[in-house]
């Protein structure tokens, strides 16, 4: 796997390039994402021989930070980095005096493995200050140097007629490792499921009190493992309160805090109709796949043949394949969609002109015409034909197949594929 690396030995990352066209245009540019997502290592990439880089991890520079924040930040010249900012609140507004009063560009590069954007003294002092940039764990485009390219060329419906090498379990091959770079270069899934866990346990340890205190980190875990759970699904909170035994503005205060940690995304319904029997719900998702496998204590012998369970997986695996691909380009969002008739599609890409794409991810190596009924009828019912729609159904099949109209079922390998 060496030769998919850097010279440095670190993976290239997709978001490389709008860090750099951040800092030429912007005075604080902060890469956030969950712990391990190779923000550090991303910030180290695009230093020059002017910048420099204070990580708030190492214990002088903390002390540094705590005692003398004004001129901890001082930065007359080049891009300081802060690592890990959020562990020093403090910083923020000091760094929002500093920029206020001189508007060069490329002043401040922060990192964050908490959204530091969830904290009021920071969306309260930094708005219209900064360019925020989220990190995700590693896609497998990235894994394997792909260039990012399915969004163009699905809008184009310019598919591969055949793709190889990546059936239904070499795919989950793939979502039991993850993307967290360390956990990409183990050899072993025993190896990597070890990981996970101690990775659950220093986050709470160490990260939780960055963003709120909180001492029940055991009801924290059980909430973690019940999300995971609910992956790819509209949760019902209400058992998920009366298993922990807690009351719903609790649970959901924890809920928000895990989000802020990175460890869960939440994917907005699309509702941009006049039709009133449209969802609203937003639907979770774990924020990578082999953290989502070692909570719930998957084995991969055990879900080849679980629909339900290989249905999750399968598509929180594609969620975070399309989202890392809509982070890039601002042409582009992502969405999901459910009536109240049950109909739903998984994932809804729109352009900024207004063309969709739908999407629905099934784990198996077979698709019918009746795998498109939903959408079929979100096209004609709620869209009217009034907009350009294209839709797939990403399977883990190999060959492309026309279904008329625009409808195409696709290898999810699509996603990495150039």
């Amino acid at each position: 796997m060496d030769n998919l690396k850097s010279k440095t030995g670190d993976y290239v990352r997709w978001r490389t390039q709008n860090v750099k066209d951040a800092l030429k245009t912007r005075r604080v540019v902060v890469i956030s994402g969950a712990r391990q997502a190779g923000k550090t290592t991303l910030a180290k990439q695009v230093l020059d021989k002017n910048s420099i880089f204070r990580p708030l991890d190492v214990d002088v520079f903390y002390r540094s930070a705590v005692d003398d924040p004004t001129g901890f930040v001082k930065n007359d010249n080049g891009t300081m980095v802060i690592d890990e900012v959020q562990k020093v609140k403090k910083l923020i507004t000091e760094i929002k005096y500093a920029v206020d009063n001189n508007n060069r560009s490329g002043q401040y590069l922060l990192t964050g493995s908490a959204n530091i954007f969830s904290l009021p003294e920071v969306s309260e002092s930094m708005a219209g200050r900064v360019k925020n940039i989220r990190l995700r764990p590693l896609t497998q485009g990235e894994v394997l140097r792909k260039k990012p390219t399915f969004l163009k060329r699905a809008f184009n419906m310019d598919f591969p007629k055949q793709i190889t090498g990546y059936d239904k379990k070499a795919i989950f091959d793939l979502a039991f490792r993850g993307g967290f770079p360390e956990v990409v270069r183990l050899k072993t899934q025993k190896n990597r499921k070890e990981w996970h866990i101690d990775y659950i346990s220093a986050l709470l340890k160490n990260d939780l009190k960055d963003v709120a205190n909180i001492s029940r980190q055991d009801t924290l875990k059980d909430l973690i493992a019940l999300l995971a759970a609910w992956s790819g699904k509209f949760m019902d909170i209400s058992p998920v309160c009366s298993s922990l035994g807690l009351s719903r503005p609790t649970v959901v205060s924890y809920i928000n805090i895990l989000e802020s940690l990175f460890l869960f995304d939440r994917l907005a319904p699309w509702i941009k109709t006049d039709y009133d029997r449209v969802g609203r719900s937003y639907k979770y998702y774990v924020g990578d796949t082999g953290f989502m496998t070692a909570v719930l204590g998957w084995k991969q012998e055990d879900i080849l043949l679980d629909v339900d369970r290989s249905g999750k997986l399968m598509e929180t695996f594609v969620f975070h394949e399309l989202a890392s691909q809509i982070d890039l380009d601002s042409s582009y969002s992502l969405y999901q969609y459910r009536d109240r008739e049950k109909r739903e599609i998984d994932f809804l890409v729109e352009r900024e002109d207004g063309a969709l794409i739908g999407i629905e991810v099934k784990a198996s190596h077979s698709v019918s015409l009746g795998d498109f009924s939903h959408q079929k009828s979100f096209r004609e019912n709620i869209l009217k034909n009034k907009k350009p729609y294209i839709g797939l159904v990403l399977y883990s099949g190999e060959q492309t197949l026309s279904f008329k109209e625009n409808f195409f079922a696709v290898p999810i390998s699509v996603l990495w594929s150039e």
